[in-house]
């Protein structure tokens, strides 16, 4: 049996500076913020070359806090995309604003620059990009549509810790960047977590107020404000956990390469980064036509596999009131239905990595041969297996 994820494995390297930072912080009892959530703002915010950090108790808690912070609010639009996780979505409604969809680009499954401008109205206010598997957006272009038009850029790196475009780390570029610090991500809590890193110091400072039931001194509440602090104990495990990073993403980056090089043999659509990005491979996920029939075939065979994401969000029965149909956002749509997430995790093995491939292989043989032959699908899929180094 291979996992998708096997966090077992990582705390058991790290158990015995995980246990004690855990016994610092019942000794001290600072259960609620504290010294411990002090030093990881301070660590966090120095790993994405920002000047502040706030840490809050869900990715999710820090994109809204993101957002309001930034003054979006009720009758606001919001340009962002479908593919991710419902809490980009989630987080936009619940500032009273509306999200406003634009396809992602099929080379990079990340929001595509070029079908911005199209999508700004009068009531648009932000862009929020979503840095999709560990892979930043194309940034630039984003940037100058948002500075163009004087909106805000929000980036939604939940997936994307420590990840690069052209020498600048996620989070550092926009407005306001937000992490989520789930058990599952690159850097990962023993529960929810998340952050909210910016340089601006009128943004961190309601980021502040508003984590704290708007506080800027106990019981003296200046606005109406959230409880999304982040505890004591969440600050400890995540400090343990920035010792060893850097060293979990080369060895994410190893292991795709080493994916990279066993598909290469086949025309197969893998993760493309341009040459100037650092993908940090929170998933690594691969398009299949017979996406389905490969997933429970390697299931079978003792391979744990996932999707991200298989109903985008724009199609999501919570979120029909937004009007979308399908076909509205057709490469989203397409890699919903191809993308398959395989094992990938600091503490997994080359010699697995090569069981994956050879399994996959054998389990989907007729979708490499159709590969082969180009009848894949109608949206080209860019350069195939060619890493730029």
């Amino acid at each position: 049996m291979i996992p998708f994820l096997d966090l077992k494995a990582q705390y058991a390297k790290i158990k015995p500076e995980i246990d004690a930072a855990v016994e610092r912080v019942i000794g001290s009892a600072n259960f609620v913020l504290g010294p411990e959530v002090t030093a990881f703002e301070e660590r966090f915010a120095e790993y994405c070359r920002t000047s502040h950090c706030r840490a809050v108790n869900s990715g999710t808690s820090a994109l809204h806090l993101a957002l309001l912070a930034a003054g979006i609010g009720a009758g606001d639009e919001v340009i962002t995309v479908s593919m991710t996780f419902v809490a980009t979505t989630a987080a936009i409604l619940y500032s009273g604003a509306k999200p406003v969809f634009v396809d992602v680009d099929p080379d990079t499954w990340t929001m595509n620059p070029a079908l911005i401008e199209a999508a700004i109205t009068p009531r648009t206010k932000a862009i929020m990009p979503v840095h999709l598997h560990g892979l930043m957006a194309d940034m630039d272009p984003i940037m100058s549509i948002a500075r163009r038009h004087g909106l805000v850029v929000i980036e939604d790196a939940a997936q994307a810790h420590g990840a690069e475009y052209k020498g600048r780390r996620a989070g550092s570029i926009g407005d306001l960047g937000c992490f989520s610090f789930y058990p599952g991500k690159n850097l990962g809590a023993f529960g929810e977590g998340g952050a909210v890193v910016t340089d601006q110091p009128d943004l961190v400072r309601r980021v502040s107020l508003l984590r704290d039931w708007g506080q800027e001194a106990k019981y003296k509440h200046v606005v109406a404000g959230y409880n999304y602090r982040m505890d004591g104990i969440q600050g400890a495990v995540l400090n343990v956990k920035m010792n060893h990073i850097e060293s979990w993403t080369d060895a994410r980056r190893s292991l795709a390469e080493r994916y990279d090089t066993l598909l290469s043999d086949i025309q197969l659509a893998c993760p493309q980064p341009p040459w100037y990005s650092r993908h940090v491979y929170h998933v690594y996920a691969v398009r299949l036509s017979r996406r389905d029939d490969a997933l429970r075939s390697l299931r079978d065979a003792g391979i744990d596999v996932g999707i991200h994401y298989p109903v985008p969000v724009h199609l999501q029965k919570a979120y029909a009131e937004l009007g979308y149909q399908p076909g509205d956002l057709p490469v989203t749509e397409m890699l919903a239905n191809q993308l398959l997430s395989l094992p990938i995790y600091p503490e997994l093995l080359p010699e697995q990595v090569a069981e994956v491939v050879s399994t996959l292989k054998r389990v989907a043989p007729l979708e490499f041969a159709r590969d082969l032959h180009g009848e894949r699908d109608q949206i080209p899929a860019g350069p195939i297996n060619r890493r730029a180094s």
